[in-house]
């Protein structure tokens, strides 16, 4: 095997800053990644460097992580925590690591925290814990919506029986190859119109205005690590739905991504000036906020939202092209974020609700909770529970971070376990096996309060990112 060699320019290419940062990263992907192929390595950093903060507690990779994240100028803490962590609902806590535990309770020691929850597929993160919901009263904290602005879930239910995939399975591969692109920084050389692009915050938001032309470019791309576009079969469990739909077995496809380039540099951007302006104690300091009476405020908010709607456009995007394929339209489609801000009613009050890696579920929403590459996913009916914020899980959760799954797994055992389960991946790697992630029943179990079960999405040819 060819050793593994890495260059300045691949990682500038990849989109890595100029500094440090390249340097650490070739000398770690050489000295502990140097069996991996070059194709693997560059897919790894792609995917550090779209979301630094699932790597900050890795033994290996934080050391590129923690050099990706916005830092604040060296300045004393001006602002306490309060003494003690308001009290907040935790579901299935026996599944949850103390770290993304402690994380919550230091949140929940902000002076502008009001309400929060921890949910049953919770990890530790940065800043806030993924699976965390918070409640502010009037701030916004970019790092407690997260780097990937909006990343969201949408499905695509289609009239054709589920044996359409199985009869058509090298055309359905090739369709997903065609259709999308993964990857950091990858780009379409042709691009398609979208009514998002023509928004005025482009214009009127400074920092926006260099990013409209990316943001052309990668309309209707996918991103790196757990997101995905994939085929599989939905069961809808019962008659009595909002879809439309009778019980039954169809054709579908899901999509998980968000707001690629133009929702990372305004986390970052934002994020930044947020620490440099609110300056909190150590433990704390990625949870700096900006409040909505300012106009940094205002610019994130809008920014903010306008990346979710991005990403929600890149969404429909990938699923119009296949749509187009099969000359038909979906019988019924549902969607939400899980990394994104809300303002909601929280004791007769308006909050900002932040759901980093959360889904919302308040009485009668809709949306989907995936499982693993091999795992079922949920089409799931919110129940209002004023405990989680109106909040459920975004998905099972990791267990494994992607340095230990990899050390873990094995391309035999991985294979092994997609032919048992009838799946065809595309892409993908050890670091996102089944594995990973906790078990996607377990989770759902722990949150039955939260929310209704009305379908199930077996998966069965998977697109990631990678050949």
């Amino acid at each position: 095997m060819t050793k593994l060699k890495l260059q300045g320019k691949e990682l500038k290419d990849l989109g890595y800053p100029q500094g440090r940062v390249i340097g650490a990263a070739i000398k770690i992907m050489e000295q502990h990644y140097k069996n991996s192929t070059q194709e693997e390595v560059m897919s790894l950093l792609a995917q550090i460097l779209a979301s630094p903060d699932e790597y900050v507690e890795d033994n290996i990779l934080s050391k590129i992580a923690i050099e990706l994240i916005p830092k604040p100028t060296e300045l004393e803490a001006d602002i306490d925590l309060n003494e003690h962590s308001l009290p907040y609902k935790i579901y299935g806590a026996e599944k949850i690591e103390e770290g993304a535990q402690t994380q919550m309770n230091i949140a929940m020691r902000l002076p502008v925290a009001v309400g929060g929850a921890l949910m049953p597929d919770a990890h530790q993160g940065y800043g806030l814990p993924i699976g965390g919901v918070l409640a502010t009263e009037n701030a916004i904290i970019p790092y407690a919506v997260g780097v990937d602005i909006g990343c969201r879930m949408c499905l695509s239910i289609f009239e054709m029986p589920p044996a359409y995939l199985d009869d058509n399975r090298q055309s359905m591969m090739r369709l997903l190859n065609e259709k999308t692109l993964f990857g950091a920084g990858r780009e379409f050389k042709e691009s398609v119109e979208h009514e998002v692009l023509d928004r005025r915050e482009f214009k009127d938001i400074h920092l926006l205005q260099k990013l409209q032309q990316k943001a052309l470019k990668q309309l209707g791309t996918s991103g790196s690590g757990n997101h995905f576009v994939e085929f599989g079969v939905v069961d809808i469990l019962n008659n009595e739905n909002d879809m439309g739909l009778n019980m039954g077995k169809y054709m579908a496809l899901l999509s998980h991504s968000g707001s690629r380039g133009l929702g990372a540099t305004v986390a970052g951007h934002y994020t930044k000036l947020a620490m440099e302006t609110c300056r909190l104690p150590k433990e704390a300091k990625h949870l700096a906020w900006l409040s909505l009476d300012t106009q940094e405020g205002i610019e994130y908010w809008l920014a903010m939202n306008l990346a979710g709607d991005y990403a929600s456009a890149c969404h429909h995007t990938i699923h119009k092209k296949i749509a187009q394929y099969f000359k038909t339209e979906p019988l019924a489609m549902v969607e939400n974020h899980h990394n994104f801000a809300w303002k909601e009613v929280l004791n007769g009050k308006e909050v900002i609700v932040h759901r980093k890696g959360a889904t919302p579920a308040s009485k009668g929403t809709y949306g989907i909770i995936p499982g693993s590459m091999t795992a079922p996913g949920f089409i799931v009916k919110g129940k209002g529970e004023a405990a989680s914020l109106n909040s459920a899980s975004h998905g099972a959760g990791r267990q494994l971070s992607r340095t230990k799954a990899i050390a873990a797994g094995s391309h035999k055992a991985l294979k092994e376990i997609l032919d048992a389960n009838g799946v065809t991946l595309i892409g993908g790697g050890l670091d996102e096996a089944p594995l990973a992630y906790k078990d996607i029943h377990e989770v759902m179990k722990a949150q039955t309060d939260l929310v209704e079960v009305v379908g199930m999405f077996s998966p069965k040819i998977v697109k990631m990112d990678g050949n």
